[in-house]
């Protein structure tokens, strides 16, 4: 499916306002009705516990802001209010979010609903504080110990991220499984018109009971305790626990792949690329095309589930992809796993903080696809 369908707020008058996209995911965060955010500050995604910091959402939605000691602290208050049916968020960037991985792997295997924020920085190490999306694999893969995923969504404006921390909650609440945004530093830190979703109320403690009967709430009807654990010693009671973590997954895959196209339909070549560098394929492909290059462009929302569908029938049009990344070459991996036919898959990417521009971008393509010829 793709992201071309009306906006939740096209039922509400707009409210249109100017900010950085890590604000617009504070403010989302207090109209979608989160009941807690535990995070630590790291360049560049502090804005939104900042921001959180400024608005005061205790006094107005009762919202709980807490500036943990620690990013391994943060993410286990995360466990421990999703395990109480809670809708709870954190936030980080790439040295941060590291720390957070054994924390993510408890939370997928309590099968609890919570969103994660990663604002990509340059790496390894503590890098830069220059956007990057070298946080693929540790995102989309699986930095944690097990088998397990998140639902991984890529916003390429300020409006996505708004629009994401909705979607974000509703995705990990239906099937209970943690979500994760991530976003390029540079579409954390750009400043870009959004329309704020509206307000929503949050759940009353027996809207929770009702709607989570697994959380940890008290005693439930039968005067039983709910009890919240990740330990299995029983070597067949743990595989029933994975397969059942794999049957989730799969329906995910089949319900959940998310893209947006542009200018495939008569597309001889095509783009890959998620997040900001994504629109700056647009532009790319709107001066090839001033030179008779017939380039189109797919974009992963999701990327996890990951388009393979989609662009393996592309792979059946085109004469070849360049995947375009701010990393060494990690979706790349996936975009070769999705051909249906044998065509050149090349990578150009830019690393420790440089950003590309159109001109660089058509110049790699020209040198894979033109030139070589």
């Amino acid at each position: 499916m793709t992201s071309e369908k009306k906006s939740i707020n096209d039922s509400m008058e707009d409210e249109v306002r100017l900010m950085k996209g890590n604000e617009a995911i504070a403010h989302a965060a207090i109209r979608y009705g989160v009941d807690g955010y535990f995070g630590y500050p790291i360049t560049p995604q502090s804005e939104i516990l900042e921001t959180l910091e400024a608005e005061m959402p205790w006094e107005t939605t009762g919202m709980v802001v807490l500036q943990a000691e620690s990013e391994v602290a943060a993410i286990n208050m995360v466990y421990g209010g999703a395990a109480t049916g809670k809708a709870v968020m954190t936030s980080s960037s790439s040295p941060g979010v590291s720390l957070m991985q054994e924390g993510f792997s408890y939370i997928a295997a309590g099968e609890l609903p919570a969103l994660v924020v990663n604002v990509m920085r340059g790496g390894p190490g503590l890098g830069t504080i220059h956007p990057s999306q070298a946080d693929y694999f540790q995102s989309v893969k699986g930095g944690g110990h097990g088998d397990y995923h998140f639902i991984v969504l890529a916003p390429a404006s300020v409006q996505e991220m708004a629009d994401f921390v909705g979607l974000g909650f509703d995705l990990a609440f239906k099937y209970r499984t943690p979500a994760l945004i991530l976003a390029d530093g540079i579409v954390g830190q750009m400043m870009e018109k959004v329309v704020l979703p509206p307000f929503r109320p949050r759940r009353t403690e027996e809207e929770i009971r009702r709607q989570c009967p697994w959380a940890v709430t008290g005693k439930t009807a039968d005067r039983k305790q709910n009890v919240m654990t990740t330990l299995e010693l029983d070597s067949y009671k743990m595989e029933e626990n994975n397969e059942r973590y794999q049957r989730t997954y799969k329906e995910i895959c089949r319900n959940e792949v998310r893209y947006q196209e542009y200018m495939t339909e008569d597309a001889e070549y095509l783009f890959v690329a998620f997040g900001s560098i994504a629109r700056i394929c647009q532009k790319c492909i709107e001066n090839a095309r001033e030179q008779g290059i017939k380039i189109g462009l797919l974009r992963p929302i999701t990327l996890w589930p990951f388009a393979y569908d989609r662009l393996g029938e592309l792979s059946k049009q085109v004469k070849g992809m360049l995947v375009v990344e701010l990393n060494a070459g990690q979706m790349i991996e996936d975009v070769r796993l999705s051909l249906k036919r044998d065509i050149p898959v090349r990578h150009f990417g830019r690393m420790g903080g440089i950003v590309p521009n159109p001109s660089e971008v058509l110049e790699a393509f020209k040198r894979e696809f033109i030139q070589e010829k």
